[in-house]
């Protein structure tokens, strides 16, 4: 049985399809980036917002930095569920923290984090809007972010 989630963090599920594996019939190893984003975006929706309404704003979240590491396969047409939590919100960056696992179990497949940059129409960083860090400063581990 899969643990539930910490506080603060967010499940999004997936069904892994055909396209994403590689002719070991292994999810590629770059399409974990791509379930990091899909995460992304039910989180903010989760808390929400949303990417779209945060853009509409004239801010957007360029990934600055990305880590991942692979612990176990993945496979065609198995249901994978993304563990989000928010780890760091400073005035002009965040940084999420991501778990991933096949529906049901507790096995770590991968696990990463990605680091976003907040940046204005004229591609320089900004402060994030306050209604966006009033809502999400609640989710930090600790007091040390708020």
């Amino acid at each position: 049985m899969a643990p539930p989630p910490e506080s603060g963090a967010v499940e999004a599920r997936l069904r892994v399809i055909y396209g994403d594996t590689d002719q070991m019939g292994v999810v590629y190893y770059a399409n974990y980036l791509r379930y990091f984003e899909l995460s992304r975006s039910e989180y903010f929706r989760a808390k929400g917002g949303s990417y779209a309404a945060l853009e509409k704003q004239g801010f957007a979240l360029p990934v600055v930095e990305a880590h991942a590491e692979y612990k176990a396969s993945a496979r065609y047409d198995e249901v994978l569920v993304v563990t989000i939590r928010l780890l760091e919100l400073r005035r002009a960056s965040m940084r999420f923290g991501y778990e991933i696992r096949r529906e049901g179990e507790r096995t770590v497949l991968c696990q990463g984090h990605t680091v976003h940059a907040c940046i204005g129409r004229d591609g320089k960083p900004t402060g994030f809007p306050p209604e966006i860090t009033d809502r999400l400063k609640r989710d930090l581990p600790s007091q040390e972010n708020r």
